[in-house]
């Protein structure tokens, strides 16, 4: 016999004694006691399987030797109530052991509840994570009381849970096992858990019965959560879950509401089990009769007219019922910035107000309405305090509120506070909230607390591609929450100073033909009174020609670019206050060396770019910068230079009219080397003269706008419009600043101002001359999907459909003729590295030089965004 079985077999005999003594004790005190008759103790002891020290115990239960007591009575019984309360004990009883006149001994019989020592879980397809998660939502600790409540709850939490994700048939086994020490005596219980998920249970069928106003494919499409197998629809499992059906049925409720069937009502459902894997669902409805808007009075509203209210409200006499529509009207719950009633006195300081829509008669087929207005108080804001910030300085998130003690309340000041605090890219978007303390209707006054919690807003970032002809590789160092004055306090550096809102950034990008270095710091508060943003860079790098037919970067030719910028950008409140106006002045100093190329005639010179860049931004997308799933974000800019050609008495058709003789010289068959070399060279020299300052606009647009579809499915489309042109045709188009288009967008760093264009499914820059070229446009669609949002990796999903070109002159242009490309990509942002990722695309079309499509593209991000 081992020590398990020989401690069930004491177990089993001391229950069997413990029952003959109850019996015998029973027996032997048959009404002993007269009713009401007190007793004295004459002694008190503790017995049964318990850890507790005996005094103790007594402790505990009150009870004294000498006091007396009545037997039976409510002493005793609150006693054992008491006990039971602290849930140590699987079975508690006193007994009379002796009684000799008025004096009695008692006995408390006491058993505690085992202890847990160590779980264990198993099952098919249970990860880790889940076996870790099941433990600390159940507190499953070692040390825990295993009571029958503790085993009921965990077998039900594991069945809901599970059910959740669509495996409906998930069964929970949970079992004990006894921990003997060396003396074998029970001192806890292991506990196992067996659970098995099943196979995941799919609506193979939704069927209506009663329905004539809608059909059965229109209510399906009502149904967001529960979906009825299609192999076509891949974005939307058909998992079957309790808690999405029952949300479902109220939304097919709604659909008929909508539509003015205010009656409508599902009879009864029925859930079916065809197999394992497969159910089907069936929905018997009662549609009733169609309702319309009868008069609509507005009760109890001093602070708005009829008139105004009813243009919010935009129900009118005669319409087809909404009751949908009428309570989004009254409040919207899915948009805190609704164009509705409620947000209208709340934005207005009426914190309390309330607005009830209430039906008054019912004649025939139209009801008649009250909306019922309670405004109450003006609001104001008492105290505003920030919690959570520990590394971010207090100032620089005051300064970012627009809610100040003193003003008005205003639920649209509190919105748009979060979305600007989000945007700040400081704290975790999705944990920003407004708290409300302290709300003193009496005298108008009202806290507001905002939560945050920090994450990290530094970046290293390592970036790499293969394209443009070779490898592409970018390490650079990124600090958002820089701070500037403690530069020389070595006590605040972990690793830089951090908390003041200021960025800088470090990076260096090299491949075969080019490195560049910069460096760059932002002030976004300048004088921290007003956001003015002061935006500084100094910048250099060298590149060298790159033959694309051998793939080899000859470094004996080359040319250098240095460079600097400061700009100033500033909120506007015209039209809106989401608009910023923004100015900035750069410069850059081309050298070349041995550079001829179908551009840069002039190989060996100098060239100078002096340019005026002005710009208007508006951005109003929601709170997330990584996850927007609201709003826009577009852009038009103006870079400018100087139009020397107006006053530097340079006559640029004489020089054009000579470059073209030039060109004739060296492309005659007749003309011998030493003729072709002079013109070569006075080529050269007409070309350093020309872009000796180079001289050019260029104008850009580009915009995206984010909609939510469902939940947090997101459509962002993008547009992108550029062009580079020329105060003086005659002086032609500098080979700078040009536009190249395809592939992954590395590369965009590059500072001799050309600007590479993403495009998915094709090679980089493979859509646009060697050159570059002076007009491009881009259009895209992309669908989002995210998978978490969590503070340490936000990760998303996306399909796209995108298409671009690039063209030389307008003659050319044609906004559709495009290389189009479709595919598929993943996201993950990691504050310490920014954006990964990965695209999938197929090209459509052919790149220069071929016929047949580009075909599928693997397009690598890491540390960019888009």
């Amino acid at each position: 016999m081992n020590k398990s079985q020989a401690t069930r077999l004491r177990r089993f005999l001391n229950i069997f004694l413990l029952v003959i003594f109850s019996a015998i004790t029973v027996h032997a005190q048959e009404n002993p006691f007269d009713s009401g008759k007190r007793y004295t103790i004459r002694s008190i002891a503790v017995t049964g399987t318990q850890s507790f020290n005996e005094q103790t115990v007594i402790a505990f239960t009150g009870l004294r030797v000498g006091e007396q007591i009545q037997i039976p009575g409510e002493k005793l019984s609150s006693v054992t109530k008491k006990l039971w309360d602290q849930n140590l004990f699987s079975d508690i009883a006193f007994y009379v052991t002796a009684m000799d006149g008025d004096e009695i001994d008692l006995e408390l019989y006491i058993v505690e509840l085992p202890k847990l020592h160590e779980v264990t879980i198993s099952g098919k397809g249970i990860r880790k994570s889940k076996k870790k998660e099941i433990i600390e939502d159940n507190d499953l600790t070692p040390g825990t009381k295993i009571t029958n409540n503790l085993l009921t709850t965990t077998s039900n939490y594991i069945r809901k849970k599970y059910r959740k994700d669509g495996f409906f048939n998930t069964k929970t086994t949970i079992t004990t096992e006894p921990v003997i020490d060396s003396l074998g005596n029970e001192i806890s219980q292991d506990m196992h858990i067996h659970i098995d998920r099943g196979n995941r249970v799919k609506v193979k069928d939704i069927d209506f019965t009663g329905n004539e106003q809608f059909s059965n494919a229109k209510l399906r499409r009502a149904m967001k959560k529960t979906k009825q197998k299609n192999f076509v629809r891949f974005w939307k499992r058909s998992k079957y879950t309790e808690e999405g059906y029952q949300e479902d049925k109220e939304s097919i409720l709604s659909k008929y509401k909508s539509q003015g069937y205010r009656d409508a009502r599902i009879v009864n459902d029925t859930l079916m089990v065809i197999d394992d894997k497969n159910l089907a669902i069936k929905i018997a409805l009662e549609e009733g009769d169609k309702y319309y808007f009868g008069d609509i009075r507005f009760i109890g509203n001093s602070v708005y007219t009829d008139s105004e209210l009813r243009q919010v409200l935009g129900v009118k006499k005669g319409d087809v019922y909404n009751g949908v529509l009428l309570q989004k009207r009254i409040a919207d719950d899915t948009d805190p910035e609704a164009n509705d009633i409620t947000n209208l006195y709340q934005n207005n300081g009426y914190l309390a107000a309330r607005i009830n829509p209430v039906e008054v008669a019912v004649r025939n087929d139209t009801i008649d309405f009250e909306i019922r207005i309670m405004e109450r108080n003006l609001f104001y804001f008492d105290h505003v305090t920030v919690v959570g910030n520990d590394r971010t300085n207090d100032h620089v998130i005051y300064r970012e509120l627009r809610t100040r003690p003193g003003q008005k309340y205003s639920k649209r000041d509190i919105v748009r506070t979060i979305r600007e605090l989000g945007q700040l890219s400081f704290f975790d978007p999705e944990k920003l909230s407004p708290n409300f303390k302290n709300v003193d209707e009496a005298n108008g006054l009202v806290d507001l607390e905002y939560s945050v919690v920090e994450k990290g807003s530094s970046q290293v970032e390592v970036q790499g591609g293969y394209g443009g002809g070779g490898f592409i590789g970018t390490i650079g160092l990124s600090f958002k929450n820089f701070s500037l004055r403690n530069i020389f306090n070595w006590d605040s550096y972990n690793p830089l100073p951090m908390g003041d809102g200021q960025m800088l950034s470090l990076r260096a990008q090299a491949s075969a033909y080019y490195q560049t270095y910069s460096l760059s710091l932002t002030e976004p508060w300048l004088g921290g009174k007003k956001p003015v943003q002061l935006s500084t860079s100094i910048s250099h790098t060298e590149q060298y020609y790159y033959n694309y037919y051998d793939r080899r970067a000859d470094k004996s030719r080359s040319f250098t670019i240095s460079g600097a910028s400061i700009g100033l950008a500033k909120r506007i409140t015209w039209p809106d206050d989401y608009f910023v106006w923004s100015n900035a002045l750069s410069f850059q100093h081309y050298n070349l060396s041995n550079y001829n190329t179908g551009l840069f005639t002039f190989g060996d010179g100098q060239s100078n770019n002096l340019a005026y860049t002005i710009g208007i931004s508006r951005n109003n997308t929601s709170a997330n910068p990584i996850y927007p799933m609201s709003g826009s974000d577009f852009s038009i800019t103006a870079k400018l230079t100087p139009p020397y050609s107006l006053f530097n008495n340079v006559d640029y058709k004489a020089l054009q009219s000579e470059r073209a003789s030039m060109e004739e010289i060296i492309r005659n068959p007749n003309s011998n080397s030493s003729q072709i070399v002079d013109a070569q060279n006075r080529r050269s020299e007409i070309d350093q003269e020309r872009f000796n300052w180079l001289e050019y606009y260029k104008i850009k647009f580009k915009g995206d706008w984010y909609t939510r579809l469902v939940e947090r499915l997101v459509l962002r489309t993008g547009t992108e419009f550029g062009f580079l042109g020329a105060y003086n045709n005659a002086r032609g188009v500098p080979p700078f600043e040009r536009y190249f288009l395809g592939g992954d967008g590395l590369g965009a760093y590059s500072l001799d101002g050309r600007e590479i264009i993403q495009l998915r499914g094709y090679p980089n820059q493979s859509l646009s001359d060697i050159d570059g070229n002076t007009i491009y446009n881009k259009f895209t669609l992309e669908v989002r999907y995210p998978v978490t949002l969590a503070q340490m990796a936000s990760i998303y999903v996306l399909g796209f459909a995108e298409g671009g070109a690039s063209f030389n002159n307008f003659n050319d242009y044609n906004p559709f003729e495009l290389k189009r490309s479709a595919g598929l990509g993943l996201r993950i942002f990691m504050p310490a590295f920014g954006m990964l990722g990965i695209d999938f695309g197929y090209g459509f079309d052919s790149v220069q030089g071929r016929t047949e499509p580009s075909g599928w593209q693997t397009h690598f991000i890491i540390g960019q965004q888009f």
